[in-house]
């Protein structure tokens, strides 16, 4: 039965409304200076906020009086809470839908056995994964582009087998990385320069770059001063943690592989892909890996292919190869690049790089010839565990895009052309303006958001990635994850904002290690997947890869909102409800949240 509220008792819950709103402008002002030590540890707190004199006082536009009769008016409040206790240390690096072990009963062939396996029901993990001992909040970019702490992900066995590559170095209680590579020891800016003598990287005509089979992503990490930003993916495999170092560093990377299942992004996707020693067969199974990159690649983007089979007279012998099989698969690659319709634009040394053409109208013969096998389905985004096909993805209508960042607030092409029903551009740009004003209110509320403070960033409904837009820094990259059960499939268009992100669905668990975010926002999403899985599932997930002393923004409407903060009290997170930034009367509302320290083997939250 609900409570009736008297007025006083209304204006003693607006009083209270107004501390706790207070006390959290507070509470992330002392989070501050607790994560800025490195090591969750509060000593000297109190003496850094005497010293700085921390200024919380209340936002005067924002209008906290409350508006809801609070959890006291719902059905059941009084149920006890589930608490959901720690894993087992053993799975501090957990990654649900990559288990080695499960991995190892899946066929081989064709790397199946790398591809996304998750549990069944049954055997799904309800607990909180821990973090390792030791473990500590990761530099600051950009110094965690060369450094990682040991703790965090403590391998050391690339050190050994990459030594010579200069890939990765240990030093103390810290990973160092030079910037080096396979086809790199010399470092990534000497590499990158030489692509960029080809390929025009410092106009903003290339913004997005696909690195297949990335290792610890240092190609990526050294695009960020080049303003291109990088989707690197490694599968998890005897390299142990690559992935997990490249997140570490701060850099954008998933768990992922070209096997039998198309890659989760949209066509026309990057602007440049790359292969740097990656060991993909391009030349198998008919061309179809390579026809895999052509669909992701944009109209007059670029692909690189750096180290075998590329000059393979001159090389052969050091790479201990018979010249008959090099040869050969140089002779499938360059065949399925033709048929592409690619133009060879560069081989000097180990490097080869083509361009797509920017329409088809220099590829007309191509329409006759019997190999030229063009793929028949409607929608070429609909990729979700879709088989992949050995098939040539027809070019779109001529579409310009602008260079970044002037892409970043125009209307993109898919949405000037009609290609989303329903979505027109005044649609859109309200969309954006919206999105502005829910970021500029979040940082009212958490004022390290634009800091520095949170370098990997989620969106985990991420609509046209308008979010990410109004939020974009040099310091910080949001992931845009759009959910596969979304009404509209918006992915294409953040990409054409010169942005990044991924297709899932969050009734999986993502395809990443543990603790690799700073910062997760939900916008919807609970409301999004009732009655399609557990909130359970999703939250625990949200949790696994939400680093110690993270930040959750969930903006959802007020009953969502009070179900899921119930759950989280069983969690190790420290909430709070707040309004909506038009006002108490706004059913919508925001729920943040802050994942407390722990670690394995302690018995509570420090």
């Amino acid at each position: 039965m609900a409570i009736k509220s008297s007025s006083a008792d209304n204006k003693t819950r607006s009083s209270v409304q107004i501390f706790i709103v207070f006390s959290l402008c507070c509470f992330f002002y002392i989070l501050g200076a607790w994560q800025r030590s490195g090591f969750g540890k509060g000593d000297s707190i109190a003496l850094e906020m005497t010293n700085s004199g921390a200024d919380c006082n209340i936002v005067p536009s924002l209008n906290f009086e409350t508006h809801h009769a609070g959890e006291s008016s719902i059905s059941g409040s009084s149920a006890k809470v589930k608490t959901f206790e720690p894993c087992d240390a053993l799975y501090t690096d957990y990654t649900p839908c990559q288990d080695q072990r499960r991995a190892m009963t899946f066929p081989r062939d064709s790397m199946i056995y790398r591809e996304r396996h998750c549990a069944p029901e049954s055997e799904k993990l309800r607990c909180l994964v821990p973090a390792p001992k030791g473990y500590v909040t990761p530099f600051s970019w950009p110094k965690s582009r060369d450094y990682v702490p040991y703790a965090n992900a403590p391998y050391k066995a690339l050190t050994v087998e990459k030594a010579i590559q200069n890939w990765i170095q240990y030093e103390g209680e810290v990973f160092r990385f030079p910037g080096g590579g396979t086809q790199f020891p010399q470092g990534a800016d000497k590499y990158i320069d030489q692509l960029a003598s080809v390929i025009p990287m410092g106009n903003g005509t290339v913004r997005t770059a696909l690195d297949t089979g990335c290792g610890v992503a240092s190609w990526g990490a050294y695009l960020w001063s080049r303003n291109v930003r990088a989707m690197s993916f490694a599968p998890r495999d005897s390299h142990e943690a690559q992935v997990q170092f490249a997140l570490e560093r701060g850099v954008p990377a998933v768990i992922g592989v070209l096997g039998t299942i198309k890659l989760p992004y949209p066509t026309r996707a990057f602007d440049m892909a790359h292969c740097s020693r990656c060991l993909i067969p391009w030349g198998a199974n008919d061309g179809m890996y390579l026809m895999e990159v052509d669909r992701v690649l944009r109209p007059g983007g670029y692909w690189i292919l750096s180290g075998p089979p590329i000059n393979w007279k001159i090389n052969y012998k050091a790479w201990q190869r018979p010249k008959e099989e090099l040869q050969e698969e140089q002779r499938k690659i360059e065949e399925t690049a033709k048929l592409l319709c690619w133009e060879k634009k560069y081989e000097h040394g180990e490097i080869a790089i083509w361009q797509k053409r920017v329409n088809d109208d220099a590829c007309r013969s191509r329409q006759d010839d019997p190999r030229a096998n063009f793929c028949k389905t409607d929608d070429t985004d609909d990729v979700w565990y879709k088989k992949m096909e050995a098939c040539i993805t027809p070019y779109p209508e001529t579409r310009e895009l602008q260079v970044f960042p002037d892409r970043l607030n125009a209307v993109p092409p898919r949405i000037s052309s009609g290609s989303i029903s329903g979505v027109t551009v005044d649609a859109y740009e309200d969309d954006n303006r919206q999105w502005k004003k829910h970021v500029k209110a979040y940082k009212r509320i958490n004022s390290l958001l634009d800091t520095g403070r949170y370098r990997n960033i989620m969106d985990m409904n991420a609509g046209f990635g308008g979010f990410a837009a109004a939020i974009e820094s040099q310091k910080l990259w949001v992931m845009n994850v759009v959910p596969t059960i979304a009404e509209k499939n918006r992915l294409g268009v953040v990409y054409e904002r010169g942005l990044i992100g991924i297709y899932h669905d969050w009734c999986e668990a993502f395809s990443t290690y543990p603790r690799t975010y700073d910062l997760i926002h939900a916008n919807h999403l609970f409301s999004l997947y009732k009655n399609k899985c557990n909130a359970d599932d999703i939250l625990l997930e949200m949790d696994r890869i939400l680093r110690p002393e993270g930040a959750v923004i969930i903006r959802d409407d007020v009953d969502t909102l009070i179900k899921v903060k119930r759950i989280i009290s069983g969690m190790r997170w420290d909430s709070k409800l707040v309004d909506h930034e038009d006002g108490p009367l706004v059913n919508e509302k925001v729920l943040i949240a802050v994942k407390q320290y722990w670690v394995t083997n302690s018995t509570s939250a420090q």
